[in-house]
């Protein structure tokens, strides 16, 4: 494993993440370097000490991601971010960056790796008192949640929001950016009473726990005239009433669609896919005139389209630093797994019973000390095939067309 990546041949279940040898040129290669044709002098290798695990990786694995499909297709190493350190930089980077600097950054795909090779201007250097592990978990949900927060939402100060799952990743950084931004109002949601405190800890103003409350009569009670920004990536469970939600003006954010998903088991067969192809037909359609008259707007982005906006990027990247380096910001609190336990990694993710976020630690990590989470889900036998696949498969392309036909 000391020179390994994780290698996805087809969609499917936890059987399909397999640690495999690094290709000939020792390290993989992110998508965007072979599509852009970015020449190596622009280009840092590095050796990655830790990745981290997001639901995209999952989504990928089922081979349900837009871009992976786009961009890479089969086989493929998923993976976003990572922290390490410079084993060599391009010449064009060699300025910036030296051997042995510690460094963190994002890819498109292939951050499952001891080794990657990312656009210069993908890659940061590692703010002093920020450790390798939390580093590693710091970027896709602080990109996710900056772009969506400052450039989509665009808060005024004393601005209420709403942040469902505001436990997780993504959650944590927006509550925080809200309080750097001035909401006055920011109520977190989250799925069960032990996730509370991490929300709290981030800083909502309230929280509410919607497994022994009831979500929307509680939120009514805090912010009864609506709220300005409601930040949702459940999906079919609540995008509905979270529009409904919204004050007049009020911004409606998307950024994901996890309650379509299944939560256990790792694999989308017959059931599964009959759950995706009913809650897509489920999914609240925004009638453009509607939303003019009731003074309300949707909004909604994929982080891993703009990877070609290099000065959204380093505007965002730049502002996060800065605030880490303040202290406004604290990265989210770090679950560990070895790159060689990833299964466990994905079935703890797809739980929805995990805090802040899991990294992937390559054995060089390892040698820090591991200090794998105990509550990681047991995997069971794979039960996909082949033939349950495409008999999904067929499902979902019947209602693709009775939804176009009746919408």
């Amino acid at each position: 494993l000391m020179c390994a990546c994780v290698s996805i041949p087809s969609a499917g279940g936890y059987d399909k993440l397999q640690v495999q040898k690094l290709p000939v040129a020792g390290h993989t290669v992110g998508a965007n370097v072979r599509m852009r044709g970015i020449e190596d002098e622009d280009c840092v290798e590095v050796a990655i000490h830790a990745a981290g695990v997001n639901y995209a990786d999952v989504c990928v694995r089922w081979g349900l991601y837009e871009s992976a499909r786009k961009f890479v297709g089969w086989p493929i190493t998923p993976g976003f971010e990572f922290s390490g350190t410079v084993v060599r930089a391009g010449s064009n980077a060699a300025a910036q960056f030296r051997k042995g600097d510690r460094v963190f950054g994002v890819s498109l795909f292939g951050a499952y790796s001891t080794q990657v090779l990312v656009p210069r201007w993908q890659l940061f250097h590692l703010p002093e008192g920020v450790g390798m592990d939390a580093a590693a978990g710091f970027p896709a949900v602080f990109l996710t949640a900056y772009y969506g927060m400052f450039m989509l939402a665009k808060p005024r100060k004393g601005e209420s929001c709403l942040i469902h799952s505001a436990a997780g990743g993504v959650g944590t950084a927006l509550v925080q950016l809200a309080r750097i931004a001035g909401c006055s109002t920011i109520v977190g949601v989250v799925g069960n009473s032990s996730k509370v405190a991490s929300a709290q800890a981030a800083g909502c103003t309230h929280v509410i726990d919607k497994s022994s409350a009831d979500l929307w009569a509680s939120a009514r009670r805090i912010s009864p005239s609506g709220f300005d920004i409601v930040f949702d990536a459940n999906g079919v469970a609540t995008l509905g009433r979270s529009y409904d939600s919204l004050a007049p003006a009020g911004r409606l954010v998307v950024y994901g669609f996890h309650s379509m998903l299944p939560r256990r088991g790792g694999v989308l067969g017959i059931r599964e896919w009959i759950k995706l192809a009913i809650d897509y037909l489920r999914t609240p359609r925004f009638n453009p005139l509607a939303m003019t008259s009731t003074n309300r707007s949707v909004l909604a982005f994929n982080l891993s389209f703009l990877f070609d906006k290099t000065e959204v990027l380093q505007e965002a990247m730049a502002a996060l630093v800065n605030w880490l380096r303040e202290g406004k910001l604290r990265p989210c609190p770090t679950t560990r797994f070895r790159l060689a336990d990833v299964a466990s990694a994905h079935a703890s993710l797809e739980s929805g019973l995990t805090v802040g976020k899991l990294v992937l630690v390559t054995p060089s990590g390892e040698s820090a000390g591991l200090h794998a989470d105990a509550r990681s889900c047991a995997l069971g036998t794979p039960r996909s095939s082949r033939r349950l696949q495409w008999a999904g498969l067929a499902v979902v392309v019947l209602s693709f067309a009775i939804a176009a036909w009746k919408f």
